[in-house]
């Protein structure tokens, strides 16, 4: 059940965009010949008025097919014949429904769950945060002199920096304060791991576990506590990676408070290689609002997940970000699983895919919006360039354009997707 829930939040993303281009399409009175759910061979379909509604074999992707799209035609209603207005407004449907539905889902699941802000709400002892001079209630307002409206922003220009010492200001009481923190950094080493997550660094507290992890296989869930091992005590995180890197991949025995009662575990760890990592030591505060706030943390998570593909386009030109880092739809739908299967209940599953469902629609929008041929963008921006000179640039050549275009999207597609497969086997390029 949860697998069709991933395969349909994946399907809808690239639906709604599609959807988006032919109900523009639809309003300025284009003729659309096609509008096709997945690719492939046709096996079923169905017309209404001048449009063909079809399914396919394959369920992935869908397309919109307009007349006079990428030929020419003497139909009044084809898409070339329209002002340049309107075809922009066409073009442009599609990544803006995207950005559009990302704003409505996120905002349901800001309304059901609650959501993050920046002020922050715990502190570790001599941390980087603890030595800087942040304190509880403070609200982070910049991070390495870039503005920040979402925790995932602080967390994100962290690792571009690579923990790197940075300006934080923050406001406190109505004031606003300038911080230096030096995040510690903890280094790739070989790590001996159960498979789960910690509610936060101060606590024993299981918060997610890892699907087919050791812990999953030992019996370990979410919301237990981990009071022993070994019959040796254990009170926070740390205090249990210690152990286990002292255990390394010896058969051990868990003691966990499940329910009011202690419950007694066995798992063997497995070996890790972790990537670099880099602590702040505090952690960003929770809240609930009405449907208003909701909707103001939603414009902010599209703002700011759109804001993170430029950021990320940059970087890739900086050499900061590799494209061995990127992530293709295998990948994506392989994260979505690991995020779902590792949540206790059917709604903490559903709550999981509107999540991700939103930030990776936000992303697919954003991109899309990338002036890159094949791309909507390059599209808007072939057609800004017809405004400016009052002369439309033969649909051949625009043809030529999008054909190069496409066919290097095709190629870094399939790099991407063996990327993404190889690393389910544990490697990368």
């Amino acid at each position: 059940m949860k697998i069709l829930m991933i395969i349909l939040a994946f399907n809808f993303i690239l639906i709604i965009h599609e959807l988006g281009h032919f109900i523009v399409a639809k309003l300025s009175k284009i003729k659309v010949e096609e509008f096709s759910l997945f690719i492939g061979p046709k096996l079923f379909s169905i017309t209404r008025g001048e449009t063909t509604y079809s399914i396919r074999l394959f369920p992935v992707l869908a397309y919109v097919k307009m007349e006079g799209e990428d030929e020419e035609s003497a139909s009044e209603n084809a898409f070339y014949k329209k002002p340049v207005w309107v075809r922009a407004a066409v073009i442009a449907a599609g990544p803006l429904a995207n950005i559009i539905s990302a704003l409505i889902i996120i905002t349901i699941y800001y309304s059901i769950s609650g959501y993050q802000t920046m002020n922050v709400s715990e502190i570790s002892q001599n941390s980087a945060a603890y030595n800087a001079g942040l304190e509880v209630g403070d609200k982070i307002v910049e991070y390495d002199n870039k503005r920040v409206y979402q925790p995932l922003d602080v967390i994100q220009f962290l690792y571009i920096s690579k923990g790197k010492p940075a300006e934080v200001k923050v406001s406190r009481n109505g004031e606003i304060y300038n911080l230096t923190m030096e995040p510690e950094i903890i280094p790739s080493e070989k790590r001996f791991m159960l498979g789960f997550s910690a509610s936060d660094q101060e606590s024993n507290l299981v918060g997610t576990v890892t699907k087919g992890g050791p812990g999953d296989q030992g019996g370990l869930k979410s919301g237990d506590r981990i009071v022993e091992l070994n019959d040796t005590e254990v009170k926070n995180i740390d205090e249990i990676r210690k152990f286990l890197n002292k255990n390394k991949n010896n058969p051990l025995k868990m003691t966990v408070e499940r329910s009011g009662e202690l419950i007694v575990l066995n798992a063997t760890p497995e070996e890790t290689t972790t990537t670099e990592q880099y602590a702040v030591g505090f952690n960003f505060g929770y809240a609930k609002g009405d449907i208003f706030a909701s909707m103001k943390q939603g414009a902010l998570f599209a703002y700011c997940n759109t804001r993170n593909v430029a950021y990320a386009l940059a970087w890739l030109f900086t050499g900061k970000a590799t494209i061995g880092e990127m992530m293709g739809p295998v990948g994506i739908v392989s994260t979505m699983n690991e995020a779902v299967q590792s949540t206790p209940t059917m709604m903490d599953a559903i709550l999981t895919i509107l999540n991700l469902t939103a930030f990776i629609s936000v992303a697919v929008g954003a991109t899309n919006l990338i002036p890159f041929p094949a791309l909507d963008g390059s599209k808007l921006v072939i057609l800004a360039i017809e405004a400016v000179r009052r002369k439309p640039i033969p649909i051949e050549k625009e043809a030529i354009i999008t054909t190069i275009g496409f066919f290097i999207l095709i190629g870094f597609s399939i790099f991407v997707s063996i990327n993404d497969v190889a690393r389910l086997f544990g490697f990368s390029f």
